[in-house]
């Protein structure tokens, strides 16, 4: 794609900026691409500043908060960041999400792009780039625990890279899984049903995708339901108080694969419930970056149960925004933005 190993000359000319809608992006997006761009991105050398951790700034009386996920991905013609705003307002709680690309030819500022779906294709594109190593390369029956939309793009990303023979979903309500199994069984043609229990979907299957937390921030998944074999896909705890998979999960698995090692040890709920109960995942926690870039290449062994942990990464929302971005133009799609930026001149 190019958004990738830039060649421009350093003379080039800043294109004016544009906002990309996410009607735009979704009128757009490719989810092969995305894997690729972004096994590509993981591949290269990561530099140490190249992804800091996310900031969160909250204003008590103002019941309002700002998160930032900041990223110069190697090799990308874009950096930037994704805001995430989140107030209490007379219309209840809201949340906006927005990627705000540079361009790194000409250190302009290229678009500003709706993040909210955006957040939903680089999550299950990259655990999709991650699965894609892990798993071994053949046809895969996979359990869904979820139904929302999380659910529905891991599935989809999954299906872009493995062959699957067979779907079973759980969710606690009877007609949300039965819908989205008979909705993604249709767009996918393979055979997909709604099972009675999150045990019943995880059996003896391939693939488990956990991405539904429970209300009461329960474990969603117990490690004694897992084949042998199984390929876990943990998205739903990013933060110290939310719990999707169990100690048992942690335990099982003989590698964790990462987005970030740091964040995922210490602000995702599974990790620190796990180190409660006696279970230590350090010595197990490998990054995507050393899967990808062949650095722990061999550390899934056949008949182990292996573990890709998402704490989500602004790197991932800059690369896949800046391939929307690329595909947006080319399609003349995205909106030019009536503005321009006073640049400084430095040196």
């Amino acid at each position: 794609m190019s958004s990738t190993n830039p060649k421009l000359p350093e003379s080039a000319a800043a294109e004016a900026p544009v906002f990309v809608s996410s009607e735009t992006a979704a009128a757009v997006f490719q989810w092969l691409p995305a894997v690729r761009v972004l096994q590509e991105t993981y591949a290269r050398p990561m530099g140490a500043n190249a992804v800091p951790r996310r900031t969160i700034a909250a204003g008590a009386a103002e019941r309002a908060s700002l998160r930032t996920m900041t990223a110069v991905p190697p090799g990308s013609r874009y950096y930037g960041a994704k805001l995430m705003g989140m107030a209490f307002g007379t219309a209840g709680r809201q949340l906006e999400y927005a990627v705000v690309l540079f361009d790194a030819t000409t250190g302009s500022l290229a678009a500003i792009v709706d993040g909210n779906l955006v957040t939903a294709y680089r999550t299950a594109a990259t655990s999709a780039a991650a699965l894609d190593r892990l798993a071994p390369e053949r046809p895969a029956s996979l359990a869904v625990l979820g139904s929302g939309l999380e659910a529905r793009m891991h599935t989809l990303a999954i299906a872009a890279v493995r062959e699957l023979h067979e779907i079973r979903v759980y969710s606690p309500t009877k007609a949300k899984r039965e819908a989205f199994a008979k909705a993604l069984g249709t767009e996918l043609g393979v055979r997909a049903h709604a099972v009675e229990s999150p045990a019943e979907a995880v059996g003896g299957a391939d693939v488990v995708l956990a991405a539904a937390r429970s209300y009461g921030e329960e474990p969603i998944l117990h490690g004694e339901w897992l084949a042998p074999h199984a390929t876990v896909v943990s998205i739903g705890s990013t933060l110290p108080d939310q719990r999707e998979v169990d100690s048992s999960v942690v335990a099982r698995a003989s590698v964790i694969v990462c987005d970030n090692v740091e964040e995922v040890l210490e602000e995702s709920g599974d990790m620190l419930a796990a180190r409660r109960d006696g279970v230590e995942p350090e010595a197990k926690c490998i990054s995507l970056n050393d899967l990808l870039s062949g650095k722990a290449s061999g550390a899934r062994r056949e008949g182990e149960v292996a573990m890709y942990k998402s704490v989500g990464s602004g790197l991932q929302d800059v690369v896949v925004a800046g391939m929307i971005l690329d595909l947006a133009r080319a399609a003349g799609l995205a909106t030019p933005l009536p503005i321009r930026f006073e640049t400084k001149r430095i040196g």
